[in-house]
């Protein structure tokens, strides 16, 4: 900070001034403390800097300063969810699909916590030396219902958004069906935990839920978001059905909980993630037949 006495005019009721060259230095941001320090001190009381400042700054930058600004301010703040997406590492554009779907949502959440609670209450009242069948009938079907939630033009409230996002279809499906499975699997794992006296049996879930949600997620690029998970499901609750009656014993697992309907649960599921694969370019297809 220099000293320069100029006419009449004054800064701050005093008769010095912020040198012109300090005042561009200011401008370009080049300006190093403690002279910055200064100079922002000085500028808040002295309207003939200020003046100088606006001729010597770059009126182009200072044009995309405001329109940043004016952006900033106008740009919708994250949520509770988007915010800990983006401070967990997520791009800001996939933490914004993400928050918008509805599989994630608090309602959803809820509705499936409840589902898992009085399954597990219900499997709970029953002796530890049977078999959980209830909660694992019913563990599968809440990730394959939870992705259909999440994506399809029926039953997502942001899918026109997404046609026209610049973000391929089968992307934007991989994408949330990831979110929607670390949920629901979670879920599903909390709820295993207050299973203890079954062991590995309350495990017998997990394979094929990854085989249902695999198989619905391949055929959807066929039947579509809605028929597709539904066949799946009523294709479920039928082998069990089946398995059912097929029991000899009460107490012995179903087919699908045993040792080889885990395996085909297992091969159902890389069979289906294989196709589904194969049938990633139609998931784009049918979204520019929507749009």
């Amino acid at each position: 900070m220099t000293d320069t006495t100029t006419g009449g005019a004054t800064g701050g009721g005093s008769g010095w001034h912020v040198p012109e060259e300090d005042l561009r230095a200011y401008a370009r941001g080049e300006l190093a403390a403690p002279l910055l320090w200064s100079a922002d001190t000085h500028l808040a009381a002295c309207a003939h800097c200020r003046g100088v400042l606006a001729d010597v700054g770059d009126p182009v930058a200072l044009d995309a300063g405001w329109e940043r600004l004016d952006a900033e301010l106008d740009a919708p703040r994250p949520g509770l969810l988007e915010g800990l997406l983006l401070r967990c590492g997520v791009a800001d554009h996939t933490a914004r699909l993400l928050a918008a779907t509805p599989g994630l949502r608090r309602s959803w959440l809820g509705a499936v916590a409840a589902v898992l609670l009085l399954t597990v209450a219900v499997a709970a009242g029953h002796p530890a030396g049977g078999s959980p069948v209830l909660f694992l009938a019913l563990a599968p079907l809440l990730p394959l219902a939870g992705v259909a939630l999440s994506y399809g033009p029926a039953l997502d409230p942001t899918y026109e958004m997404a046609v026209v996002a610049p973000t391929h279809g089968f992307r934007l499906l991989m994408i949330r069906t990831v979110a929607v499975l670390a949920v629901g699997l979670g879920l599903n794992g909390l709820a295993t935990l207050a299973l203890p006296g079954y062991g590995l049996r309350a495990l017998g879930w997990l394979l094929p839920a990854l085989a249902l949600t695999a198989t619905g997620l391949a055929l959807t690029a066929r039947l579509g978001p809605v028929l597709a998970p539904s066949l799946v499901g009523g294709g479920w609750i039928a082998l069990l059905v089946t398995a059912e009656a097929a029991r000899v014993n009460a107490d012995d697992p179903l087919a699908p909980f045993t040792a080889a309907g885990q395996g085909v649960s297992a091969l159902v599921a890389v069979l289906a993630a294989g196709l589904l694969v194969l049938l990633r370019d139609r998931f784009d297809a049918g979204r520019a037949h929507a749009a």
